[in-house]
């Protein structure tokens, strides 16, 4: 299983913003989806948003309206947009990849470090 690298999280004031990066290392999944959780203290990982291959998104409830993921044509970057955060956003964000299925189950045995989102004034 590939594991992916996730970067740009940080301390962000409520109602900031922040872009999330998460890059494959070395090989181009243009025939797979990537998507975004994230995993609060004492909660269970979530899915965030998820992008297929052929460029089809979908949002968690929470987060509709507020993020934006892309990806880059080669597909070896996918991105997560971050707006209008508040508190409950706070969490460490992982990326992943796979059948759409997969990303929409997010029962991988592998994960990356994660990046840490840290929303407070």
């Amino acid at each position: 299983q590939v594991q992916l690298v996730e970067s740009g999280g940080g301390l962000v004031q409520p109602g900031g913003s922040v872009r999330l990066s998460c890059r494959s290392p070395g090989t181009i999944f243009s025939t797979k989806a990537m998507g975004w959780y994230r995993q609060a203290p004492g909660k269970e990982r979530e899915l965030v948003a998820a992008i297929s291959s052929a460029y089809y998104t979908t949002y968690a409830d929470s987060v509709k309206g507020r993020f934006t993921i892309s990806s880059d044509d080669p597909r070896k970057m996918v991105y997560l947009q971050m707006n209008s955060l508040t508190t409950e956003d706070t969490a460490v964000y992982y990326c992943n990849i796979g059948d759409w299925s997969e990303i929409l189950k997010g029962e991988y045995d592998t994960w990356g470090q994660g990046t840490q989102v840290t929303v407070s004034s």
